[in-house]
């Protein structure tokens, strides 16, 4: 075992490696050797000593623990295993390399205990029991993982590829940049300095309003925003001096107290909701970067694809990520920012608007890393919330999330309402790339983010129905009706919607990622947004035209098409093909009851990413790639959309059963099953149902 200390007060890291010895298997070890002529044993006396005794010395085990290196030396340990095999006979000799960083400490300061700790502790030992359990476990563990993957493996209507492809883009789950803590509360390091670590608040004495809080089927749940969940909901201004004093996009020298001051929330880490509260829930948080070469955790535009993933295998990560964002949401920070596209100030985040991410260097306590643009603006992100939190309650049936984070999706609508400027329901564009497209300008009504905010008036109606506010179920409702028949007559042209409702030369193209709002509509259980007819037509003009016209099929959907059938060359990302979007496509088209396309459409990303005659992307998935092959982001978040393909294939139980909505007549009818497991918890009338993992996936909750 090996302990690096690391430089600047950072976690020290603990290497272990370890040999299982058995009846036919000899283990020995050399704790210490050097790679220089200056070391007591070199790494040529170590090799020797292999050639010529093919083990090390036994007493080395009663050796001790190596003096410690000093700053530059480099120090190794080797361990050996050796053993006699018969002719034509077989011996399995397993080794095992673990290692253990207990703590993670962020730029700004805040250090955490990561997941694994609550099972190993903190000890800089740990790695040795990590690879103690790792030799002792690890056939265990090949057993359930096959167990996991045969369901998929053996069933003959799936392409092989497209096996291959599902279980390899898992792989950035562990190597995008993955943090995984144990506790909500930053961990006290008297190595470190603390002086910038947020104060504690008293929660308990937050004025939190609520008026006829009964959810069962006759009240309305009726949230008086004095504040909520321990956020304010008064906007916060700073006066000159400050602004002045914070200009960077991350205000790197800005003091404890300027930010405290300058902030209008409570640290998302010391309010009590929307944790949840059943311990067996508590899975920690989580953090994965939006990319290596964007470095910004939980992006949640691009979280919109690839949360099938999580929600699939990780449902409880998935649940505490959306908490996050749902404490976001109530959350203002005004601290004064620049957005490098426009070159104008605003502040880090608005209240009502959901954060782009989570942060960089202080994740939950500074959000918004992002500053091209000032995403309080954008279209997509509000929308997208709503829409994975109901899928994500409609998936699991966890009622108590459904409660605890209802007054964000309120919020999160709400705030929406500025940006319908001709009071038709429907939202408009700002005449700037106002959306995840961030380099693809929208003008007015736009097949995007409008689809987004039908799909999201439709999921907010049925969530309030369920949890009981049917006056906001009525609001959602009588919106979606109006805004509905606004979008189809300014889009549909008869085979897709055009791309936005202005005049630019761009304004008919085909977007592969139109049915974005219908695809998770579909996906949570709800009825269509469109007639089936048109979403039909749509997915067939963009098979014909933004696959099949690029490469034969074989590159994946490119993201804009002129109805001419050239590429929509108006900018990058137009002419880009995303891995992920084209999975999002696929995944749309089995929904559809168009799997040939949809596998047809996928196998594009396989060829051009993952076989041999392709780009040779393995294990760094793109964002995506032009028609002549040059890529943008390697290393990305979003093609983990290929599990939204394999979650239309194996809908949950919940979602099949869903009971179905006619918003154009009425709302559905509550559960029956509500009404009697309703408890009165914190105010709130709320259900008290545990998370359950999806009940018809093949797939194991891990969490």
């Amino acid at each position: 075992m090996d302990v690096c200390r690391t430089t600047k007060d950072n976690p020290p890291v603990t290497f272990a490696i370890a040999a299982r010895e058995t009846q036919n298997v000899d283990v020995t070890v050399l704790p210490c050797f050097g790679l220089t002529d200056q070391s007591q044993v070199t790494a040529k006396d170590m090799w020797g000593t292999m050639v010529q005794d093919g083990h090390f010395d036994r007493g080395n085990f009663s050796a001790g623990r190596s003096v410690p290196s000093s700053p530059g030396d480099t120090l190794c340990a080797a361990v050996s295993a050796s053993t006699w095999v018969e002719p034509h006979g077989k011996c399995t000799i397993a080794f095992s390399l673990a290692w253990s960083s207990p703590k993670i400490k962020f730029r700004k300061g805040h250090t955490y205990n990561r997941r694994y700790t609550k099972y190993y502790g903190t000890s800089e030992r740990s790695a040795l029991n990590l690879a103690h359990d790792a030799l002792m476990n690890y056939k265990q563990w090949e057993e359930e993982i096959e167990k996991w993957q045969n369901p998929i493996l053996r069933d003959s209507r799936l392409p092989e590829w497209y096996k291959f492809t599902l279980f390899n883009e898992l792989y950035f789950l562990v190597a995008g940049g993955t943090v995984w803590i144990d506790s909500r509360l930053p961990v006290t390091d008297s190595r470190s300095n603390l002086g910038n670590h947020h104060q504690s608040t008293d929660v308990e004495n937050i004025d939190v309003r609520v008026t006829t809080a009964k959810v069962n089927g006759k009240q309305s749940v009726d949230v008086e925003h004095g504040r909520i969940n321990g956020f304010t909901t008064s906007n916060t201004s700073s006066d000159d001096d400050d602004e002045k004093s914070c200009s960077g996009p991350f205000c790197e020298d800005e003091t404890t107290a300027l930010r405290e001051r300058k902030s209008a929330c409570i640290p998302m880490h010391h309010n009590n909701r929307p944790e949840p509260q059943d311990d067996g829930e508590d899975v920690g948080r989580f953090l994965y970067l939006e990319g290596v070469e964007y470095i910004m955790w939980n992006t949640y535009d691009v979280h919109f694809y690839a949360s099938f993933a999580l929600l699939s295998l990780f449902p409880k990560i998935e649940l505490s990520i959306q908490r996050d964002f749902a404490k976001a949401v109530l959350c203002e920070d005004g601290r004064k920012v620049k957005f490098l596209a426009e070159g104008q100030y605003g502040i880090r985040k608005v209240r009502g608007s959901v954060p782009h991410d989570l942060g960089t260097h202080d994740p939950w306590f500074e959000m918004n890393a992002y500053n091209i643009h000032d995403t309080s603006k954008w279209k997509d992100l509000n929308p997208k919330f709503v829409l994975q939190v109901y899928r994500d309650f409609a998936a699991t049936g966890n009622m108590s999330f459904a409660v605890d984070v209802w007054p964000a999706v309120c919020a999160a609508m709400d705030y929406m309402e500025q940006f319908d400027r001709d009071g038709d329901g429907l939202i408009e564009n700002d005449g700037f790339p106002d959306q995840t497209y961030d380099a693809w300008t929208v003008h007015g009504i736009s097949a995007y983010c409008g689809g987004l905010w039908l799909a999201a008036l439709e999921a907010a109606a049925s969530m309030a129905h369920q949890l009981g506010d049917r006056d906001s179920a009525e609001k959602y409702k009588s919106k979606f009706v109006k805004a509905k028949q606004v979008f189809e007559s300014k889009l549909w042209n008869g085979s897709y919607f055009n791309y936005d409702s202005g005049s630019s030369s761009n304004s008919r193209s085909i977007q592969a990622d139109q049915l974005a709002g219908q695809w998770y509509i579909a996906s949570s259980g709800l009825p269509p947004l469109f007639d089936e007819y048109k979403i039909r037509s749509i997915l067939l003009k963009i098979f014909d035209f933004n696959v099949m016209k690029v490469r034969g099929g074989r590159m994946g959907a490119v993201n804009g098409m002129h109805p001419n059938g050239k590429v929509d060359e108006s900018c990058m990302q137009s002419r880009e093909i995303w891995t992920g979007v084209t999975y999002g496509v696929a995944a749309t088209m089995i929904l559809a009851g168009m799997e040939e396309q949809a596998f047809t459409t996928a196998e594009g990303i396989f060829t051009a990413g993952w076989s041999e005659e392709g780009y040779g992307y393995w294990f760094q998935t793109p964002e995506g790639w032009t028609t002549d092959g040059h890529y943008r982001s390697l290393i990305y978040m979003r093609p983990l959309a290929i599990w939204a393909m394999q979650y239309a294939l194996s809908l949950p139980k919940a979602i099949l059963e869903a009971p179905k909505i006619n918003m154009m007549d009425r709302i559905c009818s509550l559960p029956k099953d509500f009404r009697s497991t309703c408890n009165d918890v914190g105010g709130i009338r709320r259900v008290a149902h545990k998370a359950k993992c999806l009940s018809s996936s093949v797939f194991t909750c891990s969490c």
